[in-house]
């Protein structure tokens, strides 16, 4: 093959490694770093040093739960480690079912199907059910998957500005009224740690007969006062037509899931690629998702804890002069700009001990740089101020204040 043609993919080839060469050139480089043990929720071995963790998605801290990896370990003495394919055809094991009953109860919905991925979740879903006629309305900061799925699907692709509802509002007065539309938000926000504005949003969809799809990923078992999520949060009862959220999160696993009315499910399981023509989650995850759900409504206090942590984290940032965006939950952006002092600012904490991890352009935008902090259920209060110390040094260093 000639790869020496000056083509499209050699030049993003170059362009990446270009920008990949500088930042390690500069010491500067802090993904995919291997992680070699987790000890405790709080604490992780990453290249062969101990430190603390505050990146973890693991928002409940039940990594590692006993009652959850002896769930795994059962699945697997009595299924082994795959599955025999596809859930349509070999694939479908009993636990699969166990779980889907699982989250549709813990959800309040009727029924719920389960893939083997969160972004093939959003992926499948959004492409199954809208087609070139209809029109889908995303906010401006979804995560990536459900613009993907916003793509794929080749319906009209509208976004609306961040959890603004006159923005919303304006978008949907403007479809013809015989299309079929679907908002779709995420529950709360990956990069900026806000939640939707839920009951205006459904307030817009009834008047506009929107059908309204929310991407929990980070807000099942995180809002609520039993972790059910943003209805339970708002103290709203069904009011999304169709309930997404990951297994790989605050559940210790991996994969994704819908749950809504039982026709709609129905549908997915026949009709969406992403089910149809991708292998089941193995048991030891299913089992370990299934335990999970469980051992939130058993451990209400995990969800008291990480409010309080939280609480903690977030107010002592700004108490040093950080701006935090406008978290209001486990996902603390620390501001800093510029992308290299994003970086810096990376170096200086995981030199002393605090692993937390950068995001720059293009996942946010130019200028908005950060370091993306997560407290969970796992850290205890010391552990908390002695990041906030360190966090608080790096910005000093690097004149963020």
């Amino acid at each position: 093959m000639n790869h020496h043609r000056q083509d499209g993919i050699v030049n993003r080839i170059r362009a990446m490694n270009q920008r990949l060469a500088s930042v390690r050139q500069a010491d500067l480089y802090y993904y995919n770093q291997p992680v070699s043990q987790l000890k405790g929720g709080s604490r992780v071995v990453v290249n062969g040093r101990e430190m603390s963790m505050f990146a973890s998605y693991s928002y409940l801290g039940l990594v590692g739960h006993p009652r959850i990896n002896a769930a795994a370990k059962a699945a697997i003495e009595q299924f082994g480690t795959g599955t025999h394919g596809v859930r349509s055809l070999a694939g479908s094991l009993t636990i699969h079912g166990e779980l889907e009953a699982t989250i549709a109860e813990f959800k309040g919905a009727e029924a719920a199907v389960t893939f083997s991925s969160g972004y093939v979740t959003n992926l499948s879903v959004i492409s199954t059910l809208l087609g070139r006629d209809d029109y889908v309305i995303s906010d401006k900061l979804n995560h990536a998957s459900i613009v993907d799925g916003c793509l794929l699907s080749g319906a009209k692709f509208l976004r609306f500005k961040h959890n603004d509802m006159a923005s919303l509002e304006e978008r949907l007065a403007h479809i013809p009224d015989e299309a079929t539309r679907l908002v779709i938000a995420d529950g709360v926000f990956s990069m900026d740690g806000d939640i939707i504005n839920l009951p205006e949003v459904v307030k817009l969809c009834q008047k506009y007969h929107a059908w309204l799809m929310v991407d929990e990923a980070h807000s099942v078992g995180v809002l609520g006062k039993t972790g059910r999520g943003i209805e339970e949060h708002f103290g709203m009862k069904d009011v999304i037509d169709i309930k997404m959220g990951t297994l790989s999160k605050t559940i210790p696993s991996v994969g994704g899931y819908v749950a809504g009315k039982s026709d709609l499910i129905e549908l997915l399981r026949h009709a969406s690629r992403g089910y149809i023509f991708s292998a089941a989650i193995p048991p030891a995850q299913a089992a370990a998702a299934n335990e999970a759900f469980k051992v939130i409504l058993d451990e209400p206090w995990r969800i008291q804890k990480l409010w309080d942590n939280t609480r903690r984290f977030i107010t002592g940032l700004k108490q040093c002069g950080f701006d935090t965006m406008l978290t209001e939950t486990a996902i603390v952006p620390v501001l800093c700009g510029k992308d290299e002092t994003a970086f810096a600012m990376t170096r200086d904490a995981q030199r002393s001990g605090v692993f937390v991890l950068p995001v720059v352009s293009p996942a946010v935008p130019v200028g908005l740089a950060r370091l993306r902090a997560t407290v969970t259920a796992a850290h205890e209060p010391d552990e908390i101020e002695h990041a906030i110390g360190v966090i608080e040094q790096a910005g000093r260093l690097e004149g963020i204040i």
